[in-house]
């Protein structure tokens, strides 16, 4: 079975998942993807990846994913937030994290983790990343 991910990122950390996804690109394309409205968008237009695209985040799309999540639609969530800026969905990007808890589902929020989580995912499924070059 596909590995199903959702993808979330702040606004200030949109090119750090693009940057992200751009390294994973190949494994990526292997798998069922998820997204917020913008972060898709990007990820569909910028890399040509196959993204299921929710509402933008704070529309309601933090939400679709946790119902998602809660109806055992997603495997693992990669959301890089920003922890310096103000969210106005909050609440929103909260609940989504302790669905993450609750229902034991890897979350990354941050660099270091969404390598982690995508590497292991990736030596879950027999994949090895390729070198850039090679």
């Amino acid at each position: 079975m596909k590995p199903r991910i959702a993808l979330i990122a702040h606004d200030k950390k949109k090119d750090d998942m693009i940057t992200l996804a751009a390294e994973y690109l190949d494994f990526l394309r292997g798998c069922q993807l998820s997204a917020t409205g913008t972060t898709g968008g990007r990820l569909a237009n910028e890399l040509g990846l196959t993204v299921d695209r929710k509402h933008s985040g704070p529309f309601g799309g933090d939400l679709q994913i946790g119902a998602q999540l809660v109806n055992g639609q997603i495997d693992a969530v990669i959301f890089l937030r920003d922890p310096m800026t103000p969210q106005p969905h909050e609440p929103d990007i909260n609940a989504l994290v302790r669905a993450c808890d609750v229902h034991n589902i890897a979350c990354a929020t941050n660099l270091a983790s969404a390598h982690l989580v995508l590497s292991q995912l990736m030596a879950a499924g027999g994949y090895e990343k390729t070198k850039k070059g090679a």
